[in-house]
């Protein structure tokens, strides 16, 4: 094997690896067998030809007593809000100085994959000061996904007027699969991502139209559902619904050309995807995946096609854990321009897809050598990537 290819392979010095035009078109960044024998819907879905950086980069740690970070949002100034999932939100600055946990988050239910999840800011913050962020919410016995606003204070160590202005109903009793990250789109509405709650009898809800679990939400910044929804009117439907048939979105972001919205989401073993996100498409879960249970049989009718279902643009198998997503948007290494980078948690890697006319052309893998549960990442105003970590660590990713 070509010493280029070996060092991706592993992760080590990936990004001082030369770059070896033949080894981009005949290898993966993959070298682990998958779980099943599915094939993919069309060449290039999954496994694609590696790419390396050939700029020289280097991931620098900020802080490492950040605790149990999960979302990362950058303020005009280029300091940062994180959330950690146990209830605190706090600001960072771009040197790793971290701030007090800031007064007014609502209770979270914490337990499990539960807590204080993705966080999104007004465009007007300047002015505002604005945030929105999601979290799962104690409801009677169960919990649930829920979308809280509020203003933060003029000496920022509070938030003021905070409301939940949204919840995924319904309510279950579980610690799994919430889903959780929110956006504020360019129409002026907020976009969020649930999941089914990972148990088989919640599972189907992906499906269902009358469930908010599994989907993509759009609301207005007041919580109600967005005009031009493609459910509104639909008899059993919900106004909010956005797409349906997901299973746990952790990633949700727009691109910077074309503004589409693309995700990425969890298999169980295997089926990782990233979706091109479209209003009313239905993304197949739990009918139609790439994956096999945890306990290695079929899901369903172990099916990977069916009319009316949408293929994801990629997916892996064996599983990455895909989370927080971003498309950089920098200009310090010009190369990335556009490309989608995500924060994988089991692979212990931030992996870069490069993408052209909706398709992934090349896939590589970065810091795979740090052994950290990457849990989401971002743009900073400087041309560089922020990236948190489950262990506590915030990154910047950028030119050396």
């Amino acid at each position: 094997m070509n010493k280029a290819i070996l060092i991706l392979a592993t992760g080590v010095a990936l990004a001082v690896a030369p770059y070896n035009s033949i080894a981009q078109k005949t290898a993966s960044v993959e070298t682990k067998d998958p779980n099943s024998d599915y094939k993919p819907a069309f060449q290039g879905q999954t496994r694609i030809g590696a790419v390396v950086t050939k700029t020289a980069y280097e991931g620098k740690v900020l802080t490492d007593k950040l605790n149990r970070p999960w979302g990362i949002v950058t303020l005009p100034d280029g300091r940062f809000i994180i959330t950690e999932i146990g209830g605190t939100m706090r600001i960072v600055t771009a040197s790793g100085k971290i701030g007090e946990p800031i007064k007014g988050v609502p209770k979270v239910d914490a337990k499990g994959q539960g807590g204080l999840l993705g966080i999104c800011i007004d465009p007007n913050y300047s002015n505002n000061k604005m945030i929105y962020w999601a979290f799962s919410e104690p409801v009677g016995e169960g919990n649930l996904t829920s979308v809280a606003k509020g203003k933060l204070s003029s000496d920022e160590k509070s938030l003021e007027n905070v409301a939940v202005i949204y919840q995924a109903k319904p309510s279950y009793k579980g610690a799994a699969h919430f889903g959780g990250r929110v956006l504020y789109g360019k129409d002026g509405n907020l976009y969020l991502s649930t999941g089914e709650r990972s148990d088989k009898e919640t599972r189907p809800q992906a499906q269902h139209l009358n469930s908010g679990l599994g989907k993509v939400i759009r609301i207005t910044t007041d919580g109600k559902p967005a005009a031009g929804n493609p459910f509104i009117g639909k008899e059993n439907a919900r106004p909010e619904l956005y797409s349906y048939g997901h299973r746990n979105v952790q990633g949700i972001a727009f691109h910077p050309v074309t503004g589409d919205l693309w995700d990425a989401e969890f298999g169980p073993r295997g089926g990782d995807e990233i979706n091109r996100v479209e209003p009313g498409k239905n993304y197949g879960w739990p009918i139609i995946t790439y994956a096999i249970e945890y306990g290695g049989g079929k899901i369903g009718d172990g099916i990977q096609q069916k009319e009316g279902m949408e293929q994801p643009v990629y997916y892996w198998d064996p599983v990455i854990s895909p989370s927080g997503i971003t498309f950089y948007t920098g200009k310090e290494i010009t190369e990335w321009q556009n490309n989608l980078f995500i924060a994988s948690l089991s692979g212990m890697h931030i992996c870069r897809l490069v993408i052209e006319n909706n398709k992934v052309t090349g896939e590589e893998r970065l810091l795979a050598g740090e052994n950290q549960r990457f849990r989401d990442i971002t743009n900073g105003n400087d041309g560089a990537l922020y990236a948190v970590t489950d262990q506590g660590k915030l990154y910047r990713i950028g030119k050396k």
